[in-house]
């Protein structure tokens, strides 16, 4: 067949997976076109204009860590830094930074347009074209290789306009635009959000290939002039001082002596009363909207009825960027009429007068089963076909960027005939994400949680450079400089703890008079810790690393080189830099955990011991005696590779998977006997 164009790779969408899935796939080598609908809004912030957040943060630094641009965007155009969850244990913490709306989209562009083998191009992505096997070949690595694949396989795309492109590999991350429709009270109309078209064309030719597909829906809030905004009403929220960044190779945030604060505010029994009222006009409640919304990202009106006993609801006042009063009303998604909006506005003390610039809607848009795919996002029945983001039944940036930037990697891998990336849970959230999303499916948008890690004091946002940057490199996604930072790092990290293991406290450091350190431990005035190594101190409690600096920074000069010098010498021994501060407390956390640690390793070997059972391809459920007819359906249903992964799927017993686990060596024996006939 004769193309237009030729490409390895075709990314559809420029949302922000679409936008890591077109890097990954550029970097490593591969010749890459991009399409979107408006080149104007690649990576468009199209809810809160935020990066981050719980366990959300956990997923940009590991993007990160893999070689991907989100943290280091967020980090160049973050307007405030704040580490969540420090008040509790290390494993929870998980960086959030406001972003200035416009500077994000611009700032991704020129990343994107500044890389080679990337091709950025605005058309409309009408329908797949594939090729149908006319002999059987092997399936892509990642598959069991004993089994033949029939699939039909992409060829390429074809635009609206008639033109054909090539590709070995197509991804599909078309976010909310499949067949998106927006509702506002009682008004709907077709559109991929607001002020933009939907893609029907492309949602039509998902569903005639038999991909198995859900409506999901979601929403945002009305944005208001901050000129009209009584801001002494509210509570301010500043950020850090001396923000964390995002990523590993950032040293400094852009806007580190320039951030802006957030404001609190909060409903009142009148906001109540007014939504109580016209719930009814609601399309969540009129029977408009039949489509499921995110549990954990509910609309007002949703808070309101759902939680009835609650007199107030706390809002967020956010600023969209530096160069606008454009601001974001987190915590208030709606989709209730323009006029209500209003009125529950005027309800909130400090918001009398505001003006709205934007009101809120609710949007339903189709989605793929993702059970339909591979551990690679590669579609089951379509050979060489990815899916990425909320096409996936995912919702926010984070989630949407980390399948994004799997789905590029694996097929970029796959494209040039070597072994897929395949994480496993033990060692990242973006592994958990995707092992949910293929094992158990979602019928509502899937949000991301450190309670869904089984061993979360491993995948800590300080480490995910020693998690996965190995893997990055391996791929091609770290470069050489990025690579040797890395290594320099973690020869820093080990020479602090070997320091911390080897050091006791002496009796020169007990009688030494202290007056004036106000950050070293008390214990250090007590006679029994002599003897005591510094790693067994930290091990208490109440003691943290960055008490002991002053000390450190005398046994370890050169560690603490790197800190800038400042004006007043005596604030060098107290407050560190971010980077000196974080990478204590990384150490720190290995030492005062260990055991936990250790307790936590033991339970990780078992649980990849399961990992390394496959389950052949060739399998049949159905010829397994003992296996009810729901658990049949449920396996078949899902393909698990294996069995860990099938005692993840809902429903199935562990008596079931013990019976697998029995059957695949009878039916192998089986195998073996009828091929010696």
């Amino acid at each position: 067949m004769q193309f237009t164009e030729q490409f390895d790779v075709v990314v559809v969408g420029a949302g922000h997976a679409g936008c890591e899935a077109a890097m990954a796939a550029a970097r490593m080598g591969l010749k890459t076109a991009l399409y979107t609908l408006n080149v104007d809004l690649i990576a468009q912030m199209s809810c809160n204009p935020a990066v981050g957040g719980i366990a959300k943060g956990h997923l940009v630094r590991e993007v990160d860590a893999l070689g991907g641009i989100m943290g280091e965007i967020t980090d160049a155009v973050g307007i405030q830094f704040r580490l969540l969850n420090t008040s509790r244990g290390p494993a929870v913490w998980s960086p959030r930074a406001q972003c200035d709306k416009q500077a994000y989209r611009l700032k991704m562009r020129e990343v994107l347009e500044s890389q080679a083998n990337l091709k950025i191009k605005q058309a409309e992505v009408a329908e797949l074209i594939l090729e149908v096997p006319s002999t059987e070949h092997r399936v892509p690595s990642g598959t069991d290789d004993s089994v033949r694949d029939t699939r039909n396989s992409v060829l390429g795309v074809k635009l609206r306009d008639g033109r054909t492109v090539g590709a070995q590999a197509v991804i599909i991350t078309t976010g909310t635009f499949l067949n998106g429709l927006i509702h506002c009270g009682e008004q709907q109309y077709p559109a991929g959000r607001s002020g933009e078209p939907n893609a029907v064309l492309l949602g039509e030719a998902l569903k005639n290939l038999g991909l198995r597909g859900c409506r999901l829906k979601t929403g945002t809030p009305p944005r208001l002039d901050g000129r009209t905004i009584d801001w002494s009403r509210f509570a301010e929220q500043p950020g850090d001082a001396d923000p964390t960044p995002f990523s590993f190779r950032t040293k400094r945030v852009a806007h580190h002596d320039s951030q802006v604060p957030c404001y609190i505010a909060w409903t009142t029994p009148e906001t109540h009363r007014i939504i109580r009222g016209n719930v009814h006009r609601s399309p969540m409640y009129s029977g408009q909207i039949q489509s499921i919304g995110p549990r954990y990202c509910p609309s007002i009106e949703d808070k309101i009825v759902k939680f009835p006993d609650k007199e107030m609801h706390q809002l967020y006042l956010e600023p969209e960027g530096l160069n606008t009063h454009e601001i974001y009303v987190n915590g208030m998604s709606t989709s209730l009429p323009v006029e209500v909006q209003l009125e529950i506005l005027k309800s909130i003390p400090g918001l009398e007068n505001a003006e709205m610039l934007r009101p809120g809607y609710a949007i339903e848009y189709d989605s793929i089963d993702p059970t339909e795919l591979q551990r690679t996002l590669e579609t089951k029945k379509i050979a060489g076909l990815f899916l990425g983001g909320q096409i996936n039944g995912t919702s926010g940036y984070e989630e949407a960027a980390c399948q994004g930037l799997m789905a590029g990697i694996n097929a970029a891998l796959q494209v040039k005939g070597e072994p897929p990336l395949i994480l496993d849970r033990t060692e990242a959230y973006t592994a958990i994400l995707i092992d949910d999303l293929i094992s158990k499916g979602t019928n509502e948008p899937y949000r991301m949680f450190t309670s869904r890690a089984e061993f979360r004091l491993h995948l800590r946002i300080d480490n995910a450079d020693r998690r996965l940057t190995p893997h990055g490199r391996r791929v091609g996604l770290i470069s050489d400089q990025a690579w040797d930072d890395f290594q320099g790092k973690q020869a820093r990290l080990a020479a602090v703890k070997n320091l911390l293991e080897r050091t006791k406290v002496t009796t020169a450091m007990v009688e030494r008079d202290w007056t004036g350190e106000s950050q070293v431990p008390a214990c250090f005035g007590e006679s029994t810790v002599i003897g005591q190594t510094f790693a067994q101190l930290l091990k208490r409690p109440e003691v943290t690393i960055a008490q002991m600096a002053p000390i450190l920074r005398e046994l370890d000069p050169v560690f603490f080189a790197r800190e800038e010098i400042r004006v007043n010498p005596r604030e060098s021994v107290a407050p560190l830099s971010s980077e000196i501060r974080n990478e204590l407390k990384s150490v720190e956390t290995e030492i005062k955990y260990e055991g936990y640690l250790l307790q936590q390793q033991r339970a990780i070997e078992r649980m990849k011991k399961s990992e390394q059972r496959a389950i052949p391809g060739w399998f049949d459920y159905g010829s397994v005696s003992g296996l009810s007819r729901e658990m049949q359906e449920k396996l078949k249903h899902v393909q698990p590779q294996t069995l860990a992964q099938a005692s993840r799927i809902p429903g199935v017993t562990p008596a079931a998977v013990s019976l697998v686990n029995v059957f695949i060596e009878i039916q192998a024996k089986r195998r073996e006997q009828a091929a010696a006939i």
